[in-house]
């Protein structure tokens, strides 16, 4: 399978964009694909204002993944440090989930952040409750650093993300 190329988001695809994060991450349509939190989490993923936000920060990037016209895909890149950087949002259309997408947008976000940002190291979190997401960074070459971060929503019981962290020298 041919993986579409990336580019960075503009305003204009902001509303497509912030449609294809809720609909993989939340609600029924997110049952399609294995990734969603929709059995642990209700309410909106992000907004267009948090969106906003990211492309007026020099410091971040939205890229964006297209099969045609459709945005099929996208990655949240934030420079931490002048040798890390972290990712999120990793978004893949839940019908296209399992295809090999989600490692090629990773792959990409990792070349993209020693580009850019001349990151050494990459980070993410992961809701601890999410064994399989876990196992799925892992396979990525992703360690668990045994930090836990307190989840941004106060819930009862809480929640925790587990942060996760991979060396990027030897991934181009």
């Amino acid at each position: 399978m041919d993986h579409p190329e990336a580019r960075p988001a503009t305003t204009a695809d902001l509303p497509e964009v912030h449609a294809l994060i809720e609909s993989a991450y939340r609600g029924d349509t997110a049952k399609a694909g294995w990734t969603h939190e929709a059995d642990l989490l209700e309410g909106p993923r992000t907004s267009l204002e948090a969106l906003e936000a990211i492309l007026g920060n020099p410091d971040e990037l939205l890229l964006l993944f297209r099969d045609g016209s459709a945005i099929i895909g996208c990655v949240h890149l934030t420079r931490l440090s002048a040798t890390s950087a972290y990712f999120g949002l990793l978004t893949v259309q839940p019908g296209r989930q399992s295809g090999g997408l989600g490692k090629h947008i990773i792959a990409t976000a990792e070349r993209e952040a020693m580009r850019r940002f001349g990151a050494r190291t990459m980070e993410l979190s992961v809701v601890s409750q999410r064994p399989e997401l876990i196992a799925y960074y892992t396979r990525r070459g992703y360690i668990e650093t045994g930090d836990m971060k307190p989840f941004p929503i106060p819930l009862d019981p809480p929640f925790f993300l587990a942060v996760m962290r991979k060396p990027l020298e030897n991934t181009i």
